[in-house]
């Protein structure tokens, strides 16, 4: 079983869309395959995450990027192994730039360790919007059908269906992902 707040969104809310009771088995496995896509589709938890370590390289700027933001707290930076101290060799935004002050990072490969929290206490609203969307897809469409007709009705599923994401799925994607050294 999957914890609740492994959901990037709300089982109720989902609940309310299909017409059934949030604890139906189908739509939580509906959620927690949509909350699985868009974790894998942005490289990271997307909630509050403590104590991750990262390592990157020095490329010769005073500012580097970490890969998850928002940035809640940077708890150790070292470089070549000598730890820094905040606010005299470096500082750091919740945007997730580390930057070096009185000079640049050295331009060398694997040269920076930091270990920071990153995530949302909340699940920003257009990651559950297209997390529900797609949700309702999954519970709604069955793998590979295109049209349905049953009795009088026909029901023909849009492009959105047949390839699975949405330009806002993609949007969403697109802001919350990994981000390299090369976004800075």
């Amino acid at each position: 079983m999957v914890a609740a707040d492994d959901y990037l969104a709300d089982p109720d809310e989902l609940a309310v869309w299909l017409g059934v009771p949030a604890g139906d088995l189908r739509l939580l496995a509906a959620l927690t395959a949509a909350s699985r896509r868009f974790r894998g589709a942005v490289g990271h938890r997307v909630t509050l995450v403590a104590g991750d370590t990262v390592t990157l390289d020095g490329g010769g700027r005073r500012s580097l990027l970490l890969p998850v933001w928002p940035t809640t707290a940077v708890s150790e930076v070292l470089l070549d192994g000598a730890a820094l101290m905040d606010g005299t060799d470096y500082s750091w935004s919740d945007m997730g730039v580390l930057r070096r002050l009185g000079c640049a990072w050295p331009d060398r490969l694997r040269c920076v360790r930091a270990v920071y929290d990153h995530g949302w206490a909340e699940v920003p609203e257009d990651i559950q919007e297209v997390v529900l969307d797609q949700a309702r897809t999954i519970y709604t469409v069955l793998p590979g059908i295109q049209s349905k007709t049953v009795g009088g009705q026909s029901v023909t599923f849009g492009a959105q269906a047949a390839i699975g994401v949405t330009d806002q799925w993609a949007r969403a994607v697109a802001r919350h992902k990994v981000r390299t050294s090369g976004d800075a």
